[in-house]
């Protein structure tokens, strides 16, 4: 497998957490014990990863080299939290657009929804802990380079972090193939999050019951849905639209 992002050894694992690298993905062999893999577990706890306990057989089809049970791959960004973006955002003077991704894990559809976001404003994008694509060379290349440019949050709890935002004055639009509602009928000015979902399960129901307004993208052709990446383009473009594109005509003026 020829992947340069991921690291592998109880030891180069343990050291590049206490160097404060960002990891993306954690495999730890199951039943692994020893002193090492006990501080391995104490660094994994203290810096808040998650990790999926494997079958040796999983760790062997990523490397065969000598793994000792655990393999990490590194994030190729750094990971940022919306409660320090937010307020930046209001004290620009600017109504705050989040785009929170529900489940896409196509790393392709990633990247190219990262370059909409970006080129259409996006403040930042929230991601899941798990069902998400990870952040790779590909995603970045993808991107045209757009997510060096775009805060990226990951949460832990994507309803938690949907709460947030509407205490924070943010209204929550939800836009999925189920509504019966415009999406150019809706007012979507003003602070905003957008919730879009994956193309095989779409935005999960709890999700939906956190939503102000749920949308939908009028299509006249035969073809049932569209693909996620050019659908949240299309609502965003929207937003956009809606806006006057405020944000650009406060930094050209």
């Amino acid at each position: 497998m020829n992947d340069p992002d991921f690291i592998f050894g109880l030891r180069p694992v343990i050291e590049a957490i206490k160097a404060g690298k960002q990891i993306d993905r954690l495999l730890v062999k199951k039943g692994l014990k020893g002193d090492l893999y006990y501080e391995l577990i104490r660094e994994v706890r203290d810096a808040g990863i998650h990790y999926h306990a494997v079958p040796a057989e999983r760790l062997d089809h990523v490397t065969r080299k000598n793994h000792q049970g655990v393999i990490a791959w590194l994030s190729a960004i750094e990971f940022q939290n919306i409660e320090n973006i937010l307020p930046s955002v209001f004290e620009a003077g600017d109504d705050p657009l989040i785009l929170v991704l529900d489940g896409i894990s196509d790393v392709r559809n990633f990247g190219a929804i990262s370059r909409s976001a970006e080129c259409m404003g996006v403040d930042a994008i929230i991601i899941p802990e798990k069902r998400s694509a990870r952040i790779n060379a590909d995603a970045i290349k993808t991107s045209s380079g757009a997510l060096n440019n775009i805060p990226v949050v990951r949460a832990d709890s994507i309803i938690k972090a949907i709460r947030y935002l509407k205490q924070s004055g943010l209204k929550i639009i939800a836009a999925s193939e189920k509504s019966e509602a415009p999406l150019y009928k809706e007012d979507l000015k003003g602070p905003l999050a957008l919730i879009m979902g994956s193309e095989d399960k779409g935005i999960g129901r709890e999700l939906l019951a956190e939503t102000d307004i749920h949308v939908k993208i009028e299509t006249t052709g035969i073809t049932s849905s569209l693909n996620v990446s050019v659908a949240t383009g299309i609502v965003l473009y929207e937003i956009n639209r809606q806006r006057g594109n405020s944000k650009k005509l406060r930094a050209e003026g």
